[in-house]
């Protein structure tokens, strides 16, 4: 291949890293014995929801950032042939069919792990992960932010990467006052749901806020950011934050894009707002979901 075609090259986006390693304080005291990650949504642990939306994606090759006490989230992806046998030799088939159809979702995802020994912070995850992604731009899921949409969101924004090569930053609009609680972006639109973002601010004050546009937990990001990771500042509290590298790199000229998620953005970093979105996709569940709605409406 000659050098004008190695210039005309796309980069393509074939692994996701999802970070896992927090403490979890929102959520005790549940995480006083189990991560958030294996919080329940629904019938099954929060971490499948990331899993599922990768592969959706076309995406197999996962990375989690993990403490060391987490491998248990690695561990319900991985086949429970022991107790298939069990439940078989029982004569379970209905328990042995739920267990058999996760191992058929979830084959063919390499799954592999960094760790993150102590929690301190979004960018030192990512940046925990540089040797698992390599130099290929990459995906990142915040496990504790789903989305209900007809599209994945990761796959929302690789699509808009396949043309910019840009790193890309997933939002959303949120409406009146809530847009402080948020990372949030000043931005000049492009296109149809896509900006090119000229600042951040991460929770601005209220009447300060630079737009209606919030950070959502999805990115694209290219091997440029470890090189702004390394070199950033630590907050007040000894965290690196991706926000912190981002503005670093609009500062120094670099182009980074924003593209808004189509779809419900279930939030799931508090306990009322996992409780939320618990209920929510209880409700769409075709199984659940009916007989749930009749029992609510007995209770009102």
């Amino acid at each position: 291949m000659d050098t004008e075609n190695k210039i005309e090259e796309k980069l393509e986006v074939k692994k996701v890293v999802v970070p896992v390693a927090g403490m979890g304080t929102r959520f005790l005291p549940f995480t006083r014995i189990l991560p958030k990650a294996v919080l329940p949504m629904v019938d099954e642990p929060m971490i499948a929801n990331s899993v599922r939306e990768a592969k959706d994606s076309g995406i197999n090759d996962i990375v989690m950032v993990i403490s060391e006490n987490m491998k248990l989230v690695l561990d319900y992806f991985k086949p429970k042939i022991k107790i298939e046998n069990t439940l078989e030799k029982r004569g379970s088939f209905e328990a042995l069919e739920k267990l058999k159809q996760v191992d058929k979702e979830f084959e063919g995802i390499n799954l592999s792990f960094a760790l993150q020994s102590i929690p301190k912070g979004d960018g030192d995850a990512i940046l925990k992960a540089k040797p698992k992604v390599g130099k290929s731009p990459f995906g990142v899921l915040f496990h504790d932010d789903l989305f209900f949409s007809k599209t994945p969101a990761i796959s929302q924004l690789i699509k808009v990467f396949q043309t910019a090569q840009k790193p890309i930053i997933g939002l959303k609009k949120i409406e009146g006052s809530k847009i402080s609680k948020y990372g949030c972006v000043e931005v000049e639109k492009v296109a149809n749901r896509l900006y090119k973002i000229k600042k951040i601010v991460e929770k601005p004050k209220a009447g300060e806020e630079p737009s209606d546009l919030a950070v959502c937990g999805r990115y694209i990001l290219t091997n440029e950011i470890f090189q702004y990771l390394s070199k950033a500042k630590l907050n007040k509290k000894g965290e690196l934050i991706l926000v912190s590298a981002f503005q670093e790199m609009i500062n120094d000229g670099k182009v980074i894009y924003g593209c808004e998620i189509e779809g419900d953005w279930l939030e799931c970093g508090q306990t009322i707002d996992w409780l939320k979105s618990s209920l929510f996709l209880t409700l769409q569940h075709n199984e659940y979901g009916p007989a749930i709605k009749e029992w609510l409406k007995k209770i009102k």
